[in-house]
């Protein structure tokens, strides 16, 4: 059976729902990093069932923050606030990113000297 552009957007929007519910359940574990990657992630997932509906594409996590802007907030079809919101959890995911990059390369090469020790 071949897949229809509403059906993908249907699925967009249900994987959004279910990362959404994902985020509160790591909220509550007081699990925060996880929870704002997967808040980030509820939302990118909305914003891709937005783009198939209006056929709009984007490659990377920055190609659809500038699109969501481009095509979406600065047009008015969505709040401002949805625009600034979705690019609050971009930024602090490219910072946790970051953090778990930084914090990688520093440990590697103690965990790689513990590891000879056991």
């Amino acid at each position: 059976m071949k897949s229809t552009q509403k059906d993908y957007t249907r699925y967009r929007i249900e994987r959004a729902w279910k990362t959404f519910e994902d985020a509160k359940s790591l909220a509550e574990l007081k699990s925060w990093n996880s929870s704002m990657n997967r808040l980030y992630y509820a939302c990118f997932y909305a914003v891709l069932a937005l783009f198939s509906k209006y056929q709009i594409n984007s490659h990377t996590h920055s190609g659809a923050k500038t699109q969501l802007s481009l095509h979406f907030v600065k047009t008015g079809k969505l709040e401002k606030e949805f625009g600034m919101l979705y690019g609050d959890l971009f930024d602090l995911r490219q910072k946790v990113i970051a953090q778990r990059s930084t914090l990688s390369t520093h440990l590697s090469p103690h965990i790689s000297n513990l590891s000879a020790h056991i």
